[in-house]
């Protein structure tokens, strides 16, 4: 049997990205989207549970949920696809990078992320531009890489957070596997004034700066590699664990 492959992202249905990513995994195997209606950036690990979903069946394999990456992938796992043993969940291309603390935000790596807490293997993928999109090279990578996961698998709980320069692909100088790397936030709210006098407000907009860390995911797209990096869906911070066990394992006040 062929491998079975869910794609999603963050961009929506009709992102040429996810549309590119459907293009380059159909060689390797049967390709199912499950995406949301619209563009939900930035949403995080957003999982509705107050009102109700609705899916759509836009063609074959082909679907549209009203909710977030994580709804379409937790609806697709237990519902649209329930009867079908998904092999691998990839989620982008995703327009703009995800390198750093970029992940904490991001609905593309949500997406992957929801993948591997219902048991398989995931990845992200994200093309590191904001303007004149290239989907050669992130097509190339991206099926390059899930066939790589389609034939090795991940360990448990873990996704790949792949991120491709906007560049030509005989310009890649290849592949590095990297650590997360860290963004620079505190970037300043917008302030207006609407027609009515009343406030409103922009958050974001702006470049963002990094520290320089060797190794890391955005030293390596920044010199022209694509970078991978496993992430563990495990957060917790094993370097102070045992200095805040000897700390307050055992106080009562």
């Amino acid at each position: 049997m062929p491998p079975t492959i869910l794609i999603s992202n963050d961009d929506g249905i009709n992102s040429e990205g996810l549309h590119k990513l459907h293009e380059a995994l159909k060689p390797l195997g049967e390709v199912f989207i499950v995406a949301p209606d619209r563009d939900q950036s930035a949403v995080s690990h957003s999982l509705s549970l107050y009102r109700p979903l609705r899916i759509e069946k836009i063609s074959d394999n082909v679907y549209t949920v009203d909710g977030t990456p994580t709804d379409c992938i937790n609806l697709a796992v237990n519902g649209i696809l329930k009867d079908v043993k998904l092999d691998l969940v990839v989620s982008g291309i995703n327009k703009g990078e995800n390198l750093g603390d970029d992940i904490t935000y991001s609905g593309t790596v949500s997406a992957a992320m929801e993948g591997a807490l219902l048991g398989v293997n995931s990845i992200a993928v994200s093309l590191a531009t904001k303007v004149n999109f290239n989907f050669e090279a992130p097509s190339h990578y991206s099926r390059m890489i899930a066939r790589y996961v389609l034939e090795k698998k991940l360990p448990e709980d873990t996704v790949l957070n792949v991120n491709i320069p906007n560049l030509p692909v005989d310009e890649i100088k290849g592949v590095l596997v990297t650590r997360q790397g860290k963004r620079v936030y505190g970037e300043p709210v917008v302030e207006k004034i609407d027609p009515r006098g009343k406030k409103y407000y922009w958050i974001g907009g702006y470049e963002l700066g990094s520290v320089d860390i060797e190794n890391s995911d955005i030293t390596a797209v920044r010199d022209g590699y694509v970078s991978v990096t496993p992430i563990s869906l495990d957060l917790t911070n094993y370097g102070y664990l045992e200095k805040l066990r000897s700390d307050l394992s055992g106080r009562h006040g």
